[in-house]
């Protein structure tokens, strides 16, 4: 699964460093670094597959903070530097434009703005701001025209300054999606400005499935099919926006459990063969939750069986979705069924593995129809046979009260 952050909390602080930063997204389990511009995390946890608490280091100015793992490499938020401690520092505005006539609501994003007590526009006062936070100011845009700095003070002194645009006519701009990871016919939030006239929505050039506006800062859209990481965008008659990311989650895919039966009384050892299991969160069989799982690896889980009976589907879900379901059959009276043989060539007296399932009560086993020199049985679904004298390619069969299991093929050298 691709590594995505969508958000650090805070996204200022001291050029001291020092200062601890939480870091949200997807994928995020296998982490082996956390960069801020080329410099290295002080120290960072894995909380997570969703979170990081990253040490931020010393630096000035704006940087790029980005997850490393061992196969590839975060997207990248900005974190920026905002030198003292006590002077304001303003990270953003939202949206950063607005009508020439004023009026029009905006947050300003950023750190030290407690004690504000003005907010500018181009040297022209805000028509009013409340300060909801040390971290956030909302602000009223006085009248005006063209690109104009603001700035936010306080007894501190004066904050850095971000660009407001007057005008009418200019095209969305996009500032985040949340969720950032998700699945088709999920409803994604759209942040940004100049969206209230929005004509399509945009997921790697396919329509949303559905979208909302909700103001000249909010649009809904409902993601459509697709796959892997893709860009969002919005057009309005004014233009078309810069893109976000988003990345899609798809549910995972069984392909086979083995064995494909066990014990009514549960416990039974299974694996399940597929794609899309990295973060499974559950196992269910016919509506039961499995006794336990481990998932070994994206293709691999090792399952556990709860006690059950009859036939029942068993499904695997992940934040992807729920899987498509297989068989899986509860019966103490199967016959055996065998799965593989190793090694699948030897000599005669070599001892082959044979697995399967229900051959705990193997009467015999046979290669060819002769029977085994001799074999063991270890579990309900592994026997140790030694091979008896033969020659060519035989099929290897196991026999328990319940009946004869399917061959399995094995080659003598």
């Amino acid at each position: 699964m691709p590594v995505v952050i969508t958000a650090l909390v805070p996204s200022t602080g001291p050029d001291s460093g020092g200062n601890t930063v939480s870091i949200s997204g997807c994928g995020l389990a296998a982490t082996t670094g956390v960069t801020f511009g080329a410099a290295p995390a002080a120290s960072f946890t894995v909380d997570s597959d969703t979170a990081i608490t990253a040490v931020a280091p010393p630096g000035t100015g704006s940087v790029p903070v980005t997850v490393v793992t061992a196969d590839s490499a975060s997207n990248s938020l900005t974190y920026v530097y905002a030198g003292s401690p006590g002077l304001p520092f303003i990270q953003a505005i939202a949206p950063q434009a607005g009508d020439p006539a004023g009026g029009s609501d905006i947050i300003a994003v950023g750190s030290g703005f407690s004690d504000a007590t003005a907010v500018s526009f181009g040297g022209t006062a805000a028509a009013g701001f409340t300060v909801a936070s040390d971290t956030i100011i909302g602000i009223t845009t006085p009248p005006g025209s063209g690109t104009v700095p603001v700035t936010v003070t306080t007894p501190g002194g004066t904050s850095n300054s971000v660009p407001f645009t007057y005008s009418a006519t200019l095209p969305p701009r996009l500032v985040a999606a949340t969720p950032r990871c998700g699945r088709p016919g999920r409803t994604i939030v759209i942040f940004g400005c100049k969206v209230n006239r929005a004509t399509a929505v945009t997921f790697g050039g396919h329509p949303a499935d559905s979208f909302t506006v909700l103001s000249d800062n909010v649009i809904l859209a409902v993601a459509p099919p697709g796959t892997g990481t893709v860009p969002i965008i919005v057009t309005t008659p004014a233009g078309t926006s810069n893109p976000v990311l988003f990345t899609y989650l798809l549910p995972p895919v069984i392909e086979a459990i083995v064995p494909q039966a066990g014990d009514p009384a549960g416990g039974s050892d299974i694996i399940a063969v597929g794609s899309g299991f990295t973060d499974a969160t559950a196992v269910s069989f016919g509506g039961t939750a499995a006794a336990g799982f481990t998932v070994a690896s994206d293709t691999i889980i090792g399952i556990t069986t709860p006690p059950g009976s009859g036939t029942v589907p068993v499904t695997v879900t992940t934040p992807g979705g729920t899987s498509n379901s297989v068989p899986f059959t509860y019966s103490a009276t199967l016959p055996p069924r065998l799965v593989a043989a190793t090694p699948r060539s030897a000599r005669t007296g070599d001892t082959i593995v044979i697995f399967g399932c229900k051959v705990n009560r193997a009467t015999a086993v046979t290669f060819g129809g002769h029977p085994a020199d001799s074999f063991e049985v270890l579990s309900d679904n592994v026997i140790l046979a030694v091979a008896p004298p033969g020659n060519g390619t035989v099929p290897i069969v196991v026999t328990t009260p319940a009946g004869s299991s399917n061959p399995v093929l094995f080659t003598y050298i």
